[in-house]
């Protein structure tokens, strides 16, 4: 392949991980400013998320920021149960379509990163 064509397939990668992430950012906060109530409320026994709901009052990126919190506990809560951060009730009474879209939102922005970091280590070990 010509190398023009290697160029194109990589940036037309590297514009769909960007537009990628100002998706996730928009729902994300979609999310924050619709389902934040429902999601304190299922996880108000919880110390990690009483520490954190202050920054609900933090504009966008304090919702952000909070999304982000609340979707790790809920992709990965066995480090969260053992310390006592997160409720055993509390995550198994929580609905289980917004479980499912956090679940899917935390996955996709760790992909997302990792393609940019693949792009910019190739970058820098001059691979492009």
């Amino acid at each position: 392949m010509s190398s023009s064509i290697i160029d194109h397939v990589l940036l037309v990668i590297g514009i769909a991980d960007i537009v990628g992430l100002m998706v996730w950012i928009g729902v994300c906060l979609h999310l924050a400013y619709t389902k934040m109530d429902v999601m304190l409320e299922h996880l108000k026994n919880s110390p990690a998320i009483t520490a954190w709901a202050p920054m609900r009052q933090g504009g966008p990126w304090g919702k952000l920021l909070l999304i982000g919190g609340i979707s790790g506990l809920v992709t990965f809560p066995g480090p969260q149960l053992k310390t006592g951060q997160l409720n055993a009730e509390d995550l198994a009474n929580f609905p289980v379509d917004l479980k499912r879209k956090l679940i899917r939102l935390y996955w996709g922005v760790i992909g997302l990163l990792l393609i940019m970091v693949t792009f910019g280590l190739a970058i820098q070990l001059g691979w492009f």
